[in-house]
């Protein structure tokens, strides 16, 4: 049966592009919705926390880099079975430190053509398209 979530979810993603313009992906933990896939990084906003904020903090906790540039891409809104997103998208194009997966979780650097090869939850795929438009 198809349940609308009356909850939406509001989520900052970070499209991270690295000086050889590959971007990074990191893998969702088998206890989370959308479990074992592959997703651009980011996360929830806190209470009265803008989406740019949510995206410096999540990116810091989550990656242990420090965004210092980045600029909104798209904004998706997204109804799954089971939960309603709105993913506030933006392209980091300049950070600080060394990415690596704070939570234990997987991370890869890849060329924009090689998302494709990779499982993403369905809202992700706009994001794919769209890098894919301007590569």
């Amino acid at each position: 049966m198809f349940y609308k979530s009356p909850v939406r979810l509001i989520v900052a993603v970070g499209v991270i592009q690295n000086e050889a313009g590959q971007i990074l992906i990191s893998k969702r933990a088998d206890d989370v919705h959308q479990a074992g896939l592959w997703e651009f990084p980011g996360g929830k906003l806190e209470t009265g926390e803008t989406a740019r904020d949510a995206l410096k903090r999540e990116l810091l906790e989550e990656l242990g880099i420090y965004v210092i540039r980045a600029k909104p891409l798209l904004k998706i809104s997204h109804q799954y079975d089971d939960l309603a997103v709105l993913l506030d998208v933006f392209m980091v194009t300049d950070f600080d430190g060394e990415a690596c997966g704070m939570e234990q979780q997987a991370i890869k650097w890849v060329d924009r053509l090689a998302l494709n090869d990779f499982s993403f939850p369905e809202a992700n795929k706009r994001i794919i398209d769209n890098l894919l438009s301007i590569a």
